[in-house]
């Protein structure tokens, strides 16, 4: 215990909060300054930390989150008070039901005016406490040090999410007492207790049609490496949600039904609606709601770091709490014997792998243009090796993309699905390549959701992120296009005008192309992944045939 009368006096609040921020290990900030917390901004100069200014504080936070989804460590968003704050909220929300750790500081006016009708007044902790894990104001410059120490700790520990720290101008400009709290690291879980697991290894051992559904956590590097060893000893069939993208591991795809979500019509679907046994892993209802895939007729288990939500159509028989891995690996040492497939089981699979294979031969064939969704993907997949990192926005696009793009590396897709966010590619991309600047990320998007954070290609092009970008073009908002169409046999308010990406990437000082004919698809990606920096595709897309993503698609219908 250190002597209070050696305590530290810092000459701003603003000083402490960086000092903080270093202990706690954060790299970057992103956001954008403003009068109420530039004393912070002032201070990081003198700091170790990158402060990269962003162009809307929406994308700081969606920076900020690719930053903790990708590392487990919270990403830093700061910005001013008012509107500065209050343009965070989807950047939080969407972190929050991602499960992605972020902490938010959002400046503030003086204390003694927080109650008057004065410029950018704001009951910010009020806004941020529903969408975050934590929400907090300092109301005493001695406690800095302790507030944001939470705010991490409740950003990172279990399933990640956002904390808001709102900071008052008087509290950063003036003298602050107190040293920064030392980072211990991440509270560590043991596993779930050995007689639940006996449990559920008898369940496995009795089941005939056994069922892995991996949710978000499941795609954690240490939970897939669990996973990779309970699937090679056990050999259930499995499925996933879009977050869990990369979990499972090319040797044990033979028995990987694809993605499911948002509609129930995948190989996945028929697996659980003929299971007798179902075992969630790391998994959230906000990522496949379960009424849409659980009938109430096969025995649940739900292995995750947080006890199961309650939820009618969600009510797990057994439920391991704990470190997932742990959990996974004890798990894995109880079964003694391999599932045999059944013969529905079987099936189901062997029609996903010859799916998988009808697109891989032939979808390089469909020649019309715009595009097909089908050879966009199948040339994606060329170029997306286990290298590279992809980050999807949200549109029809990212449906034909989640059903049919693979990927065997943990976290190598980052996908919206809680709070289906637009915006989110692009950000996310610049948040991910700097976490590891040797990796190429490529982003992709339609139109309508670049539009709405297109404006960070200037950030791209500061920060020299080597980073493609890949449009979907049809001039729509197209997956509720689809929908309305489906639901009215008519559309609304989802038609927009044309833009040429090419010439508006070049104007940021990125590299522009687009892609005039079916036969300039491949040759035109390949070019632009050349690209060492900022590079921006535009490629036109028919849409035809997406209400089919709404029924039971099979690739032998278009291929």
């Amino acid at each position: 215990m250190k002597n209070p009368t050696e305590t530290p006096v810092w000459q701003h609040g603003a000083d402490l909060v960086v000092a903080q921020l270093e202990a706690q290990g954060v790299k970057q900030v992103f956001g954008i300054p403003g009068a109420k917390i530039d004393k912070v901004f002032d201070s990081l100069v003198d700091s170790t930390i990158q402060t990269i200014p962003v162009r809307h504080e929406a994308n700081a936070a969606f920076m900020a989150a690719a930053v903790g989804r990708l590392t487990g460590n919270a990403g830093v968003a700061l910005v001013t008070s008012g509107p500065g704050c209050s343009n965070l909220i989807t950047g939080m929300a969407t972190a929050t039901s991602e499960g992605d750790p972020v902490v938010a500081l959002g400046g503030a006016v003086k204390r003694a005016d927080s109650a008057k009708q004065v410029h950018q007044s704001m009951d910010t902790v009020s806004m941020f406490r529903p969408i975050t894990k934590f929400a907090a104001e300092v109301t005493d410059s001695n406690a800095l040090a302790e507030v944001l120490s939470n705010a991490f700790r409740y950003a990172e520990h279990g399933r990640g999410g956002g904390s808001f720290v709102s900071l008052p101008q008087d509290i950063v400009d003036q003298p602050a007492k107190g040293y920064p709290l030392l980072c211990k690291g991440h509270v560590v879980l043991g596993s779930a207790p050995d007689s639940a697991i006996d449990e559920v290894a008898k369940h496995i051992a009795s089941a005939k049609n056994p069922v892995l559904l991996l949710g978000l956590m499941a795609s954690q590097t240490a939970n897939s490496d669990a996973l990779h060893r309970l699937l090679a000893s056990s050999h259930i069939p499995v499925t996933s949600t879009y977050q869990a993208a990369g979990a499972v591991r090319q040797e044990h795809f033979s028995r990987f039904a694809g993605r499911v979500g948002l509609f129930n019509n995948q190989a996945g679907d028929r697996l659980l609606r003929q299971a007798d046994l179902i075992i969630t892993i790391g998994y959230s209802p906000v990522e496949y709601e379960p009424a849409m895939w659980n009938s109430g007729n096969a025995t649940l288990v739900h292995i995750d770091v947080l006890p199961a939500d309650t939820d009618n159509c969600y009510l797990p028989d057994v439920e391991l709490v704990g470190d997932i891995a742990s959990t996974l690996d004890k798990l894995a040492d109880k079964i003694t014997a391999p599932l045999q497939l059944s013969e529905q089981a079987a099936s189901v699979l062997q029609d996903r792998q010859q799916q998988r294979q009808l697109l891989s031969l032939q979808g390089q064939s469909l020649n019309q243009f715009a595009l097909h969704p089908l050879r966009i993907v199948r040339a994606m997949q060329d170029i997306i090796n286990s290298d590279v990192t992809l980050t999807v926005d949200m549109g029809s696009f990212h449906i034909w993309i989640a059903r049919y793009l693979y990927s065997f590396r943990a976290r190598q897709i980052m996908i919206s699905n809680g709070q289906q966010t637009m915006g989110v590619a692009l950000p996310w991309a610049i948040g991910a390549w700097l976490v590891d600047p040797s990796r190429k990320v490529v982003s992709v998007s339609g139109d309508g959701g670049f539009l709405q954070s297109s404006m960070e290609l200037e950030t791209a092009v500061r920060l020299g992120a080597n980073i493609l970008h890949i449009i979907w073009v049809d001039e729509a908002y197209n997956m509720v296009a689809m929908q309305e169409e489906k639901k009215y046999h008519r559309v609304s308010g989802v038609k927009f005008g044309p833009v040429d990406f090419k010439v508006y990437a070049e104007a940021f000082g990125a590299a522009g192309f687009s892609v005039n004919s079916a036969a300039e698809l491949e040759p035109t990606l390949r070019k632009a992944m050349d690209v060492q920096g900022p590079a921006v595709v535009a490629v036109p897309v028919d849409y035809a045939d997406n209400p089919m993503l709404m029924g039971q698609l099979h690739l032998s219908q278009i291929l």
